[in-house]
């Protein structure tokens, strides 16, 4: 269901905190829609959506990874950039402890928790991303810069696939 009111979230305080510039999008939130869903009801290309993903690694330290819309993330490859033996997601419920938002609107600005975030390096060759801004149905339209703006210890990783 698209929100009829836009709710003040965390990443919505973080961004306006940090100064960025961002325009916010609604659109029908389906659960399993995803960013699918997003890009085709924004009528933007889904490579343009970023998602964002809690994963933990074997000691089950939490992280953020954030990744095209149309992509999958090579946890061999994250893992290895970590210099951990593996990584996995969190179970949505942990996800949801470690970030304070709930799966299906998890935004990497504002998280509960301080994480370490690991961002899609080709994330940065576009334009224009879209990334969701702390709650279901809600987007943030904005230059990827303001990613490492807001996040200034983001590491670039290339591990989709």
């Amino acid at each position: 269901m698209k929100p009829e009111t836009i709710p003040m979230t965390q990443a919505i305080r973080a961004l306006k905190a940090a100064g960025a510039e961002f325009e916010l999008k609604t659109y029908d939130f389906t659960p399993h829609g995803g960013t699918a869903q997003c890009a085709a009801e924004l009528g933007v290309d889904h490579h343009a959506t970023i998602k964002t993903i809690i994963l933990e690694d074997e000691t089950k330290k939490p992280f953020v990874c954030l990744m095209h819309g149309d992509r999958e993330i090579s946890t061999k490859g994250l893992a290895r950039v970590r210099g951990v033996k593996t990584v996995q997601t969190c179970a949505p419920e942990t996800a949801d402890r470690h970030s304070g938002y709930h799966v299906g609107g998890t935004s990497p600005f504002g998280t509960r928790k301080r994480m370490k975030v690991y961002a899609e390096a080709t994330i940065f060759d576009l334009p224009v991303i879209y990334i969701n801004a702390g709650h279901r149905g809600i987007c943030a339209a904005m230059n990827p810069a303001v990613i490492e703006a807001v996040l200034p210890d983001v590491q670039r990783v290339s591990v989709a696939i």
